[in-house]
């Protein structure tokens, strides 16, 4: 990964991947997310926000990945890299088996690679200098507009933070946090096979990532 502005590149081998799910800091939003995923079939959460801890395999910045089906979705996401003790934003996204998503969700999600842009921006040592509230975030599939919103509809990343390590226990070294996601546009997941995901940052820094879907062959 390269960090913005010094063209550092960052080595990432992350000893953990958490995908965070039910972000929203109000109810209504949550419960709007849940009544999406409802009307697919999927059960609601057992708490929230919920914490997936999946492999850390699955984090790739590659611009094609493979899937096992066709029933597929990508959805944009901040994401928090923590390496070497400093922590950056990245844009991603929680591609997910919408199809197995129906019986387990934390399946679904470890189903599919995780889209990470290359670029990043520094945040320093600690989350409280992050700017979480002036970042915007929208997303397109086959160049049809999908998502957008604003991340002050989530909770900030230092609060996910403490409620993860609450749930699953102190993490040490490299880790990387999938913050949630924003409502879909029309309200329909839909299947396509390219994805750009983008993050715009209030001083005109914009994190884009594209990625096209494969089918994996058998």
């Amino acid at each position: 990964m390269r960090v913005t502005r010094t063209g550092e590149r960052l080595e990432i081998a992350p000893a953990r991947l958490i995908v965070a799910g039910y972000t929203a800091r109000d109810r209504a939003s949550v419960d709007h997310h849940i009544a999406e995923l409802a009307a697919i079939g999927v059960p609601p959460p057992s708490s929230v926000p919920a914490f997936y801890d999946l492999d850390p395999r699955l984090v790739t910045t590659d611009a094609v990945i493979e899937v096992a089906g066709a029933a597929t979705s990508g959805e944009v996401e901040p994401v928090i890299v923590r390496h070497g003790g400093r922590y950056f934003l990245a844009v991603g996204s929680d591609h997910t088996d919408r199809e197995l998503e129906r019986a387990d969700i934390a399946a679904a999600k470890a189903a599919c690679p995780k889209p990470v842009g290359d670029t990043v921006v520094e945040i320093g040592p600690d989350l409280s200098a992050l700017d979480w509230d002036a970042v915007a975030a929208e997303s397109t599939v086959d160049g049809t507009p999908y998502q957008q919103g604003s991340a002050a509809t989530l909770r900030h990343p230092g609060e996910l933070v403490e409620r993860m390590t609450a749930v699953l226990g102190g993490i040490p070294g490299d880790l990387v946090l999938f913050c949630g996601t924003f409502p879909l546009l029309t309200g329909a997941f839909v299947h396509g096979s390219h994805w750009r995901v983008c993050l715009g940052l209030p001083d005109g820094t914009a994190l884009t990532h594209r990625y096209e879907t494969k089918l994996r062959s058998v």
